[in-house]
C-alpha cells in the first residue's frame, strides 16, 4: 500500500514525505474501521481507496488556481474527500470541511486528531444556511468539491462562500461538458467565469474524471443561495 501510494503521488508530480504517507495509511485504516458502523464509502479495498479516493482527491492540487489558495472550504466533504487528502498533502493551507450530516463530522474529528492535522475546521451545516453566516460568506480563497451536485446546483451552493477573485475547483465525471453547457445561466447570475477543465490521469486506474475551475468576478447577490432545498429542486438553468 505504501509503495502504490508513494509511486502514484510521485507520478502525479508530488513528493510526499514519510509523515504524509503514514497519515494517508492511518486515514485508510480509520475509514475502513468506521465504515463498519456507518456508511462512509462503498470502496474499501486498499488499492481502490488509493486510486479512487486519495489520488483522485489530490488531483485538485495540480491546478494553478489551487496553488494560489490559502484558505479553502471543502463543501459536502462526506468521508473527507477531497479535503483530508488535500490537507495531508498541503499542510500549510487552512481548510474548513463542511457537511450536513453530524456523524460524518464526528468521524472527521477523530481523523483530524489521530493524524495530528492543524488549521482544520470541521463544520456541521447545510450549505444554504452556512452561506448566510458572516463567518463563512465570501470568506474563502477557494472551494473544492467532489460528487456533491450537478454544476448549476453546485455553483449556487459554493459561490457565496468564495471571495471575489477566488476559485471553485470541482471534480466531475464524464458528463462534465454537458453540465458546463447547462450551467451558463447560473454562471451569469452568480458572476463566475469558467477558467479551465483538466483531465485527471490517475496512475493504476481508468477514471474518466475532470477537474473544473471557475473564478468569481463579483460579489454574490444577497438572494443567493436560496432557501434550503430550493437549489436542488429549481436549479439556476
Amino acid at each position: 500500500m505504501e509503495q502504490q501510494l508513494r509511486e502514484g503521488l510521485q507520478t502525479m508530480g508530488f513528493q510526499p514525505t514519510d509523515l504524509q504517507i503514514n497519515q494517508f495509511i492511518q486515514f485508510y485504516h480509520l475509514l475502513v474501521e468506521w465504515n463498519k458502523k456507518m456508511n462512509l464509502t462503498s470502496i474499501t479495498a486498499p488499492e481502490e481507496v488509493i486510486t479512487h479516493h486519495f489520488l483522485d482527491s489530490v488531483s485538485c492540487a495540480s491546478t494553478s488556481s489551487f496553488q494560489k489558495c490559502h484558505q479553502l472550504l471543502d463543501l459536502g466533504t462526506g468521508a473527507g474527500f477531497p479535503g483530508i487528502p488535500l490537507k495531508i498533502l498541503c499542510p500549510e493551507k487552512t481548510f474548513t470541511l463542511m457537511d450536513s450530516l453530524a456523524k460524518r463530522i464526528n468521524f472527521l474529528k477523530v481523523v483530524s486528531e489521530k493524524l495530528g492535522l492543524e488549521d482544520l475546521e470541521l463544520v456541521h451545516a447545510r450549505a444554504e444556511e452556512a452561506a448566510r453566516n458572516d463567518q463563512y460568506r465570501e470568506a474563502f480563497d477557494g472551494v473544492v468539491s467532489r460528487a456533491v451536485a450537478t454544476l448549476p446546483v453546485l455553483l449556487e451552493y459554493t459561490v457565496p462562500f468564495i471571495k471575489t477573485g477566488g476559485w471553485l475547483i470541482c471534480q466531475k465525471g464524464p458528463k462534465a461538458q454537458e453540465e458546463l453547457r447547462e450551467a451558463q445561466q447560473a454562471m451569469n447570475l452568480l458572476s463566475v467565469r469558467f477558467e479551465e477543465m483538466v483531465a485527471v490521469n490517475i496512475p493504476g486506474a481508468d477514471l474518466n474524471h475532470q477537474v473544473m475551475v471557475f473564478q468569481k468576478e463579483k460579489k454574490t447577490p444577497a438572494k443567493y443561495p436560496r432557501k434550503a432545498g430550493t437549489p436542488g429542486k429549481k436549479p439556476l438553468s
